[in-house]
């Protein structure tokens, strides 16, 4: 069953079960699908879903610090849940052991000697990791391994 599939199957059961929390996060992620199919005038792959996913949940933890700043615990509350509701949607994450043979694999494979080649190595990894990491994990994993070779 594709991801959308799932989505909407999950957002009518909430629908049924007149569960509002739910019904918010769905709608607010099947709204960006539906703005995405129209812009790219076609149906969304798992690809796009993924990525439609981590955006959402990469501005509800953001959004959560702001929150924990301004001491609003209810609304924290609400955002974590909101994350927890979608977490499930993603592929497995990657271990850091895993993103650091693929970092490695691909400095050797390139033949990458130092922090200017990070582009290259950021180019090579995003595709084989996508939807499993985030970028800054990556981006972060690439110069600690860069900068540790020029040492």
């Amino acid at each position: 069953m594709k991801l959308v599939e799932k989505l909407d199957n999950d957002f009518k059961s909430a629908l049924k079960n007149k569960d509002a929390e739910k019904l918010s996060i769905f709608r607010l992620v099947r709204s960006s699908i539906k703005n995405l199919e129209i812009s790219k005038h076609g149906e969304a792959s798992d690809e796009d879903v993924i990525e439609i996913l981590q955006r959402e949940i990469k501005q509800h933890k953001e959004s959560i610090d702001a929150n924990k700043t301004a001491k609003r615990k209810d609304e924290v509350n609400r955002l974590q849940a909101e994350v927890e509701l979608l977490q499930p949607y993603l592929p497995e994450g990657i271990s850091s052991d895993e993103l650091k043979d693929v970092v490695e694999c691909a400095i050797a494979e390139i033949q990458a000697v130092d922090v200017s080649d990070m582009g290259k190595v950021m180019g090579k990894v995003m595709p084989q990791v996508k939807g499993r990491t985030t970028g800054d994990e990556v981006n972060q994993m690439v110069r600690n391994l860069l900068q540790n070779n020029k040492n």
